[in-house]
Parts: C-alpha cells; structure tokens; sequence
C-alpha cells in the first residue's frame, strides 16, 4: 500500500503537462514524474519489476482521484 502520497505540478500555476510524485511503499521512499499520459518516470529508486504494476495501477488511482476529480 502507498502511504504518504504527495503530488506537485512540474510548472506553477499548470496542472499540465506533469507532475513530481513522491510516496512510501513498504517502507521505501520513491519518487519521480508522472506524465499527462501516465507513464512514471522513476528517479534513483526504480520499484522491483514484480511490484511496479500493482504500484502503478495504486499512483493511477491516486491521480484520477486528486488531480482529474
């Protein structure tokens, strides 16, 4: 589960064309950009490749609910 969910746009005053996200899962902080078209760009920590699907689905999730509500 994601905990600590925090999003900012990459340009003030736009709620395009990204986004700073950065979050704790199990524990671990990750972070990076998420892209109008909802591809994550991840910064120095990349999640393991069998927990980045159920991650990304979870930060979609998040952003329909914060950012397109």
């Amino acid at each position: 589960m994601i905990t600590h969910f925090q999003y900012k746009p990459l340009i003030k005053q736009a709620s395009l064309p990204g986004w700073r996200i950065s979050f704790y899962f199990r524990g671990i902080h990750y972070d990076g950009i998420y892209h109008k078209n909802g591809q994550i760009e991840w910064a120095a920590m990349t999640p393991p490749k069998e927990e980045e699907t159920e991650i990304q689905s979870q930060i979609h999730e998040l952003m329909l609910f914060h950012v397109y509500d």
